[in-house]
């Protein structure tokens, strides 16, 4: 007679036989792809609450149970004030889903929300900041954040259409302010639409937007630009069931010959500079 599974059992079932294409398999691949886990790393998975973070924690749960790369978990929820009604559920489900989440507040919303202009951007970088020396406080060289292939292809054409650049979100990058700190970005390959079926086939319930500025908005009112984006994405998959695959893949094969222009370092360059020794 087989033994019955728990709720955290089918979740982890879920991800390893079901969804094993949609999430397993890219997940991998983007380890193995962007060399983001080394041996002897400490990595803090960082939880928000929402169905990413709490995917990608499971994710790298399962990575350290079958993995040979020898390498260090914490759980980080940084509660920058929540509503108690917020809080609860990220609770709940840590404990649900067998996380063994750490908590520490701080008073990101309160400041954010005090500024009059860009309270978002605001708001990114100090989580950002306590994240980081939270997890060095902890021992962690890396932080892991839940960001995914529909994040990053977002990005991108916001980069080019609002921000007057092409700019990428990269898959790992080196801290500017916390010396030997790193951040990866496990989920670069798994789609937004598979971590939805994934979360309603096991019918986990998440935080949607817990900030305090737009949570008492109407969701998905397609007001921001992201959503813009989102839907013109999905109106051009219409006639090319492949463009976010384009989009993803030109990242990749960025061709500096064709520029007239590019930045690195902070530094802006000009094709002027090596023109005459073509």
């Amino acid at each position: 007679m087989s033994r019955e599974l728990d709720a955290c059992q089918l979740v982890e079932r879920s991800i390893n036989k079901k969804f094993r294409k949609e999430l397993w398999t890219p997940f991998m691949q983007a380890v193995r792809r962007y060399e983001l886990i080394q041996p002897g790393d400490r990595i803090a998975v960082c939880i928000s609450g929402g169905k990413d973070s709490m995917l990608l924690a499971k994710l790298m749960q399962e990575l350290r149970r079958h993995t040979e790369t020898p390498f260090e978990l914490e759980f980080l929820v940084m509660d920058p004030g929540y509503n108690a009604l917020n809080r609860r559920r990220i609770e709940e489900n840590a404990a649900l889903l067998r996380v063994p989440a750490t908590f520490f507040e701080t008073n990101v919303f309160a400041v954010a929300n005090d500024t009059e202009r860009n309270p978002c951007y605001l708001c990114a970088r100090m989580r950002r900041g306590f994240l980081y020396s939270k997890a060095r406080e902890l021992g962690c060289n890396k932080i892991a954040l839940g960001h995914h292939f529909n994040d990053v292809i977002e990005t991108t054409v916001m980069a080019m259409f609002y921000g007057a650049q092409l700019q990428a979100m990269p898959p790992k990058l080196h801290s500017d302010n916390f010396a030997g700190m790193e951040l990866i970005r496990p989920l670069y390959c798994v789609r937004e639409d598979d971590i939805i079926a994934w979360a309603r086939y096991n019918h986990l319930e998440f935080i949607r937007c817990a900030c305090r500025f737009t949570e008492n908005a109407a969701a998905d009112t397609g007001s921001s630009k992201r959503q813009e984006i989102k839907q013109l994405i999905k109106t051009l998959r219409r006639d090319n069931p492949d463009i976010e695959m384009s989009i993803f893949n030109s990242i990749h094969a960025v061709c500096l010959d064709t520029m007239p222009g590019w930045k690195s370092g902070g530094k802006e360059h000009s094709f002027l500079e090596r023109y005459d020794e073509a």
